[in-house]
């Protein structure tokens, strides 16, 4: 691993995704998921809108690191927002 440098904010994000993971698969477990219908288009899981939250996050970091001179924990809240959202009603 010495090839990557891992800095304690990337160990951290990746942490956090593996610690979501492990959340969502002993939910998943202990209280099996149907498919339901949110704002979304379609009917989702949750697993489905944990996947379309995480992808769009990432594109909300991406547009503030593109667009621009803001902090990057803007966009973090921002996404926590957008997640509990999404989780919630999506």
């Amino acid at each position: 691993m010495a090839w990557m440098s891992w800095t304690l904010p990337t160990a951290l994000f990746f942490i956090g995704i593996a610690v979501i993971l492990v959340g969502m698969t002993t939910w998943q477990i202990v209280s099996p998921c149907v498919e339901r219908r949110g704002f979304l288009p379609l009917a989702t899981t949750r697993g489905d809108r944990l996947f379309i939250g995480l992808l769009s996050s990432a594109f909300i970091h991406l547009g503030f690191v593109a667009f621009t001179d803001a902090n990057i924990a803007m966009a973090t809240v921002l996404c926590a927002i957008w997640m509990i959202i999404l989780m919630r009603w999506g």
